[in-house]
């Protein structure tokens, strides 16, 4: 079935604060299916649109949909920050939270970056004594070898004296 943009634009705001329902709820009330609403929900974010994935709880929000506010709300003023919260059924506390988990984030990721760099320098000589221990190994390994080459050869040349 069809349905209009009006429609759609009707239902997708009962997922948004102040009603916060839940996409079972609404799909119950309209009749229409949950995996509609699912996909309507999808095509909205995709055009830019944010919707919490769990109408219950802002901080259910998605990490994509938290880093959009954070941008959104990057250059608004005191007041305008408290209205675009109002509007979206959130806290500026959350907002702020959110905007010190994305400063973090590069602070997380250069440090994890420089574990990766130790962690492969260590690898790297770890790797380089153990080739060297083969190495040498590998020739003591040779050197038996060959040197019971020459005894076998010795007790055929001069007999066998230990049997």
């Amino acid at each position: 079935m069809k349905y209009s943009d009006e429609r759609r634009e009707a239902i997708l705001k009962k997922l948004l604060p102040p009603h916060n329902r839940t996409v079972a709820e609404v799909a119950k009330e309209e009749g229409i299916s949950a995996a509609t609403l699912y996909n309507w929900r999808k095509q909205a974010r995709q055009a830019g649109r944010l919707l919490p994935d769990q109408a219950d709880d802002p901080e259910g929000w998605s990490s994509r949909d938290k880093f959009h506010a954070v941008l959104e709300t990057a250059a608004l003023s005191d007041a305008e920050l408290a209205e675009y919260c109002r509007q979206r059924g959130l806290y500026p506390e959350q907002i702020q939270r959110w905007r010190a988990s994305c400063e973090g984030a590069n602070d997380q990721s250069d440090r994890a970056a420089r574990q990766q760099s130790e962690a492969r320098k260590t690898e790297r000589q770890e790797n380089r004594e153990l080739k060297r221990e083969l190495r040498r190994k590998e020739a003591a390994l040779a050197e038996t070898a060959a040197l019971l080459a020459l005894r076998k050869k010795a007790r055929a040349i001069w007999g066998d004296e230990d049997e």
